[in-house]
């Protein structure tokens, strides 16, 4: 009896050869954008890398440099026609690192928040001397504590220029806070939620949901 390997019938291997050929496609598509159909906007190459300042914080371009006298900080986003917002950070931060080297480095949320916001920076364990909207002049690792920053990344939403309330502590003139790490699709959700004033109408995950329903609907992906 001839115990030989017979050889696969032609038929088989060209179902093999099909397969083997459809995976390489599939792969060569799946390298070619990005891991796992990564969006272009999110690739390596389109991202726009953040500097590290000499506070060993991360930096944009764009970020405030002032006297951080904040009611005229506000007042100078009013007449730029943006909101002003304040990120505290420290350094070492992990997720102070991934907002830049994530979310910020992706260009459509970069531009958003670049051309309708004044941003400022300030660090958790700073001394720069801070004048607060109620006048009270401190080190920045004090003002965080008067404003009750105890974790990084904090975003602070303040109100516009003519909700202010006299005398009053930055801690309550927010329209909104961002507390810790958002992801992208929240994170730019968050920036349009504030410019927008939606927060007028809706709470932050009503509004997120609405627009995720609505992008979707318009044949958008997101990654939640």
């Amino acid at each position: 009896m001839d115990k030989s390997i017979e050889p696969l019938p032609q038929t088989i291997m060209d179902t093999w050869k099909e397969i083997l050929s459809g995976t390489l496609l599939l792969l060569g598509l799946v390298l070619s954008t990005g891991v796992f159909g990564q969006a272009a906007s999110e690739r390596a190459t389109d991202k726009i890398p953040p500097t590290m300042g000499d506070d060993g914080l991360y930096k944009q371009t764009w970020f405030l440099d002032s006297f951080l006298e904040l009611r005229d900080d506000l007042a100078e986003a009013k007449s730029e026609g943006k909101r002003f917002v304040i990120f505290w950070e420290q350094k070492g931060c992990p997720y102070c690192k991934r907002v830049h080297t994530v979310n910020l480095a992706i260009p459509e949320i970069n531009r958003y928040v670049a051309e309708h916001f004044t941003v400022l920076q300030l660090n958790l364990w700073g001394d720069r001397q801070v004048t607060d909207f109620d006048g009270e002049v401190l080190a920045e690792k004090d003002l965080a504590r008067k404003w009750g920053v105890v974790f990084t990344p904090t975003l602070h939403f303040l109100v516009e220029e003519h909700e202010l309330k006299p005398g009053k502590s930055g801690r309550r003139q927010l329209a909104a806070t961002m507390p810790g790490y958002f992801r992208p699709f929240h994170f730019m959700r968050m920036f349009e939620y504030v410019y927008d004033r939606h927060y007028d109408r809706l709470h932050f995950q009503e509004y997120v949901t609405e627009t995720a329903k609505r992008m979707r609907a318009e044949g958008q992906e997101i990654d939640m």
